[in-house]
């Protein structure tokens, strides 16, 4: 059976505020990471995607291992 737990309004608004600030922390690491030229890393339904300088997202590494350019 599946139950279903209300929260309380002061427990939504602390869910909410602590959303925000996890939101806005990770934009701006986001944005820091751009600045410094260092790409920010995703992980999509369990692959990892690269974002390049211009926005997109590629599956390349751009720094790869010694290990990894031997294959």
């Amino acid at each position: 059976m599946n139950k279903t737990t209300k929260l309380s309004a002061t427990t939504n608004s602390k869910i909410e505020d602590l959303l925000r600030i996890g939101s806005s922390a990770i934009s701006k690491a986001q944005d820091e990471s751009r600045r410094k030229g260092v790409p920010n890393v995703y992980s999509i339904r369990g692959r990892l995607y690269y974002e390049t300088p211009t926005g997109e997202l590629s599956t390349s590494d751009p720094y790869p291992t010694e290990s990894d350019t031997s294959e």
